[in-house]
Order: structure tokens, then sequence, then C-alpha cells
């Protein structure tokens, strides 16, 4: 299984601090079933920003560690970038990295927004054949207001990754609701981690699987390990059509 979204470089960003921190991490989720990652530090965030270069030179180290440990996990370069006004312009020097160089870009939105200019943005990412996936949508609090927002972006041809440990409950009930409803609305596409170490920010990469089985979600586990597979072979994504989340009405709720 491969996770596509993953902060395991060491001391780059608020994942690991360490190449043991990194190592501890890495087995934990090959002891999952994780046979390959792809690294998505963080990028043109207001917090941190991982140079493309530094991703390039940090990953093949860590990869090394990996095969001297005997741990069998494949690593595949990546960013997590911010959305800025920029990013267009990034893509086309190479500044801001695809995942495992195809012709996926993991998005993240601001926590409470979308900006104005996102629909643009993703439909000329599109025209130079870029897909963008937008990195944890049920954690975007103007998603979480209006879920039909996310609908929006996807029909304007971007993608979406929910997180395990928002599918698990670990960020909170209403999280978990939102996540639930994303999934069962076919706006999510991928599945990824989205670890940063083992403690405040795990896997729960197996967990979050087992949580969408357990809800008999079993084909949409299946087209999210597949879509995953399809990063690295830079093949087009299992794509089902978008329904729309209708809040219920007060009476509707009654009983």
């Amino acid at each position: 299984m491969l996770d596509m979204h993953a902060h395991i470089l060491p001391n780059v960003d608020d994942g690991p601090k360490t190449v043991m921190d990194s190592i501890d991490v890495i087995r934990q989720m090959a002891s999952e079933g994780v046979t390959e990652i792809i690294a998505t530090s963080h990028a043109y965030s207001p917090h941190y920003h991982v140079d493309h270069k530094r991703v390039q030179i940090e990953l093949p180290l860590l990869q090394q560690e990996l095969q001297k440990q005997q741990i069998d996990v494949t690593l595949h370069v990546g960013q997590e970038v911010r959305i800025h006004e920029e990013l267009i312009d990034n893509l086309k020097s190479g500044a801001a990295l695809s995942l495992a160089n195809s012709k996926y870009v993991l998005v993240e939105l601001p926590s409470g927004e979308i900006p104005a200019y996102t629909i643009p943005m993703i439909q000329e990412m599109i025209s130079m054949n870029k897909v963008p996936i937008i990195a944890h949508p049920e954690r975007n609090r103007a998603i979480a207001s209006k879920p039909s927002r996310l609908e929006r972006l996807v029909k304007n041809g971007a993608l979406a990754q929910i997180t395990a440990g928002s599918v698990t409950g670990h960020f909170g009930k209403n999280i978990q609701k939102l996540s639930m409803q994303l999934i069962e609305a076919n706006l999510i596409h991928t599945y990824g981690s989205d670890v940063h170490n083992n403690d405040t920010r795990p896997a729960l990469f197996e967990a979050g699987l087992d949580y969408l089985d357990k809800k008999h979600h079993h084909e949409l586990v299946d087209i999210f390990l597949e879509n995953n597979a399809r990063i690295t072979m830079n093949k087009d994504m299992i794509v089902l059509e978008p329904q729309s989340i209708e809040k219920k009405k007060w009476w509707q709720v009654i009983g």
C-alpha cells in the first residue's frame, strides 16, 4: 500500500526531528502494511517552507538509512504545497514539486478559508495537465460550515484526500462525522496518513481503513488504495459521481 501524504523527512518541518525519529515513524507504517510513501513536507506555508532542492537531497539519504535498517519501504519525492498566488509559476519552474514526479499536486488550503482565486487556479493547473489534490478538506473550516464548497472544487477538476486520523476520530467527533459525509458523497479520492510522529500525530493508516471496512465501505477502500497507487504510475484516477451533502432540516432530525 502507498501512503500519499506523510511528513517523514527529519528536521525540515513539524514532522520528525531526527533521522531515528523518521525511521521509527516509517517502521510503524511498515508494520501497518505500507510499502511506499510519498514524502510531502510543507512548502509555501506561513509556518514552514521546505525547498524542493532540500527534499531532493534529504529523501535519498533517508532511503539509504531505511536500507541499512532493512526496512522495505520505498520513498518518493513530493510536497504539501500551500495554495498561493505564485503557485502556477512555481509549478512551471519546478520550485513546487508534484507527487512522485506525476501530474498530481498535493495542495493545502488555509485552515479557515478557500481563497477567491482557488477555482481559477485549479482550472489553470488542469490546463497544464496538473491535477490538484486538496489535502485534508475535512479540516478546513469553510468546507466544514458548507461542504458544497468542496463539491464545487471537485466539479471544477480538483480531487481530494482524506486523512486516516480524521476517519478514526483522532481529531474529534465533528471532523470524523464530516469525513464520513465527504466520503459517502464521493468527494474523496485518495487516502493519506498525514503522519508527523508516532505520538501526537501518528499514521493510523491501518486503523482508518479498518474503520471504513467496519462501516461497509469496502469498495471505497479499494478505490482509495487503487487511486493512491495510480499516482506513482501517473494514471488517471477512479472518480465517482459527486453527490450533494444536504443539511437536514430540524423536523427531519426529530424522532
